[in-house]
Order: structure tokens, then C-alpha cells, then sequence
């Protein structure tokens, strides 16, 4: 099943009545909505109840037996669920490649690390900066080097620790389309304090259009285990990457048997497979080229990230607000009491 969250196109915020609130619906093949019931609150709280797969079927077959609604093409599509916290993986070698030499110039340029092979590393974003499907994402302050990236995001949906990955499959409760919005310019210069990504990733993070349940994505598995879908980037309508998300170096069970390891996931998590090689952001072409092209992205570029089996997200950049001064750090005279 493809589920949603959506609210009218137009609305005014101080006139909304019940039947015009943020709703949550199935979406059938020719883009009917089926809204779940009224006892449903949210998606979010549907998928944070911890009933994993089995609860979600059973909410949408509900949905699917009442009178349907609106078309998608009627309504104002949101973020599926607000996730609890996100974990972005990095789990594509090309694209580690690629954007080594972007972001630390030459010395970036001996390929993937060891440690990378290692373990599936991740870092934590922030779960507060969430757009859905056509909001305008703003630029962030101080940037004039934003990037997209193309990645595809597991939702958990049980509760679990210290996971095996047969175990952590039963924990997957869908998937979704993830944009993880980077400032190059912010990465690349507080990465070399030796922490971050920080406020490089901390605008905006796009989600949707939809939560597609696992099992609708098995028909894609591979015999190795991965997800076989065509991924797909477009800028201002022009395709800038392409690239197959099976070219994962980690299942998705695998990044998230890691990710309970000595600690816990919980329902409403998302787990993001890190971003797609072949252009799957423009950092990662930046590194091949030597030189920004194609461009940072500036305020009237769209971008259009499209998943097979998961649909298409699109997302106009606009002008965003200046940075507030700070002063440089003081020099202390490391006076003891």
C-alpha cells in the first residue's frame, strides 16, 4: 500500500473546519485518496503505536473499504510522518568517492577510507526541519553552494535492540523518498573541526510523496538482498543522475541491525540509505569535474527526485534568510581558579 498526508490546496489557517484538517489516506493506482479513519489521528501516530506492518495493512484496508475521497491532484501533500529521529547512512562507494574530492579538495583524492568498509556509518540530522512534496525549500543562511541528494529512507515501525538483520527486516515497516538538502560550503568548512556534517544538513530535509509498506517493494528484491528500484535527478527538468538503489554496499536490514546496536530503534525512525553515485548530487560531479558543474542550486531551480515503486518528489528552491552575526571565538587566557 501507498500511504499520504495531505490537507487542502487552499485554506486559510483561522477557518479550517474538521473535514479540511491534515488527514492521512491510501493512494490507489489512479491517485484516489481513501482517507483513514477518523479514530486515526496521524500517519505519525499510527506508525509510532509500534504495531509494525500488520497495523498499517489494517488501517489502510479499513480506509479501502469506506467511501474514497479526493485525488491527489485535488490536495496539498505533506510529509508522510514527522520522523522520531533520522539516521543518514552513507552507503554508496561512488558517491563517497566523488564528493571526498569535492568537499576535502586533494586530499580527498585516494578514494574511500578504510574505516568506510568497515561499518555502515551514519550521522544523525535533524528531525525538526521537515518539507514535503512542492514546498519551496529555502536557501540556508550564508550559502551559496546548496545541493541535492537522492536517497531512499526506511521507516521503522517496531521497537528493537541489538538487532540481527533477519531480525531487523520485521522492523522495516516502509520506505520513502529522502532529500537530504546540503550547503557545501557550511560542510566543507566545519567538517574540518573534526565534527558534522552540522549546519551544512540542518535547513531542510525532504520527505515523500508517499510511505510505500515493505512488502509492496519484495517483488524488487534482489537475490543478494537488495532492493533493486532506478533512481533518478532531475535539475530544472534536465536529468543529472541516474543510478540503481542495489548498488548499496549495506541492505537496509543490515544499516539497521547496525543502527540498534548497544542501543534502541524505535517507531517513527527513518534510517536513509545515503546518497546515490552516477549524480545523485552535484558534489559528487563537482569531485569528477575538478570544477562546479553542474552549479550549486540557486533560489528558482527545481529539483525532481523520482524512485521506482516510491513515485516522485519535486522541490523549487527560494531565497532564504540572511545569517545573524556572531562573533569569531575569543582567545581565552585559560585562567584557573
Amino acid at each position: 500500500m501507498r500511504f499520504t498526508t495531505y490537507k487542502p490546496q487552499h485554506e486559510h489557517p483561522h477557518h479550517l473546519q474538521p473535514q479540511h484538517r491534515t488527514r492521512a489516506a491510501v493512494v490507489s493506482a489512479d491517485g484516489t485518496l481513501h482517507p483513514l479513519p477518523d479514530t486515526t489521528s496521524s500517519l505519525t501516530e499510527l506508525v509510532r503505536s509500534g504495531g509494525g506492518l500488520p497495523a498499517l495493512l489494517d488501517a489502510g484496508a479499513a480506509a479501502l473499504d469506506a467511501p474514497p475521497g479526493p485525488h491527489v491532484s485535488q490536495v496539498r501533500l505533506l510529509p508522510p510522518l514527522q520522523p522520531t529521529s533520522i539516521r543518514d547512512f552513507v552507503t554508496f562507494e561512488e558517491h563517497v568517492e566523488g564528493v571526498r574530492r569535492s568537499i576535502d579538495g586533494e586530499s580527498g583524492a585516494n578514494g574511500v577510507p578504510d574505516q568506510w568498509y568497515a561499518a555502515p556509518t551514519f550521522y544523525f540530522t535533524n528531525p525538526h526541519a521537515i518539507y514535503g512534496p512542492g514546498d519551496d525549500i529555502p536557501m540556508p543562511p550564508g550559502s551559496t553552494a546548496l545541493d541535492y541528494e537522492l536517497e531512499v529512507a526506511a521507516v521503522i515501525g517496531r521497537e528493537g535492540s541489538d538487532l540481527t538483520p533477519e531480525q531487523a527486516r520485521d522492523h522495516i515497516v516502509g520506505y520513502t523518498i529522502f532529500n537530504d538538502w546540503s550547503a557545501r560550503d557550511l560542510q566543507s568548512a566545519e567538517m574540518k573541526v573534526g565534527l558534522g556534517p552540522c549546519k551544512g544538513k540542518d535547513t531542510a530535509t525532504t520527505l515523500g510523496p508517499y510511505l510505500v509498506t515493505a512488502d509492496e517493494l519484495e517483488p524488487h528484491r534482489d537475490t543478494d538482498g537488495f532492493l533493486r528500484l532506478t533512481l533518478t535527478a532531475e535539475v530544472n527538468g534536465e536529468t543529472i543522475g541516474k543510478d540503481l538503489l542495489s548498488n548499496m554496499s549495506w541492505t537496509f536490514e543490515e544499516m539497521t541491525a547496525y543502527a540498534s546496536r548497544g542501543t534502541r530503534i524505535v517507531p517513527g525512525d527513518i534510517l536513509a540509505s545515503g546518497t546515490c553515485g552516477n549524480g545523485g548530487c552535484l558534489a559528487e560531479l563537482w569531485g569528477l569535474h575538478g570544477t562546479h558543474t553542474p552549479p550549486p542550486l540557486r533560489p528558482g531551480d527545481t529539483v525532481t527526485l523520482t524512485a521506482e515503486a516510491l513515485g516522485t518528489l519535486s522541490n523549487t528552491v527560494v531565497t532564504g534568510p540572511a545569517p545573524i552575526p556572531l562573533p569569531p571565538a575569543r582567545r581565552r587566557s585559560r585562567e584557573r581558579p
